[in-house]
């Protein structure tokens, strides 16, 4: 068997959780970064918000997952480009046009971004199966 039939066997077979990276798992949002941070606490909420938007972590692939994850990685830093925005205002100064130029570059490739996701949310069948619906019907009666 040559190395290329290998390669592509392993990596169509599932794997144990317990043997996928701790990013990958879940139980890690990021390497090397305390999950108890401002920032990585803004991260995991942008991420599970977009996941909702897309019809739920449960219905995300692979591929919606790593977009959701850069959306959020920017959202983090547009708003701190913001809170800088702000300071800069509040002490009688303008931004700085690098930051402001900075800035304008990030929204729009997060822009880009969130067009590939949609951006209308995609909405979850909230009607129940019917076979579902009777049969819980019947055993509250």
């Amino acid at each position: 068997m040559n190395s290329t039939n290998t390669a592509k066997k392993a990596a169509t077979k599932p794997r144990s959780p317990l043997a996928k990276s701790r990013i990958a798992n879940g139980s890690d949002l990021l390497p090397t970064v305390d999950g108890r941070s401002t920032w990585a606490k803004m991260f995991r909420d942008f991420c599970d918000a977009l996941a909702q938007h897309v019809g739920g972590a449960d219905r995300m692939s692979e591929p919606e997952r790593m977009t959701i994850r850069r959306a959020a990685a920017l959202e983090c830093e547009l708003i701190h480009l913001e809170a800088e925005f702000a300071a800069a205002r509040a002490a009688g100064d303008k931004p700085d046009t690098a930051s402001l130029d900075l800035y304008q570059r990030v929204s729009n490739t997060q822009r880009r971004i969130l067009d590939a996701l949609g951006m209308k949310a995609t909405l979850r069948d909230a009607v129940p199966d019917l076979r579902d619906y009777l049969r819980e019907r019947e055993a509250g009666a």
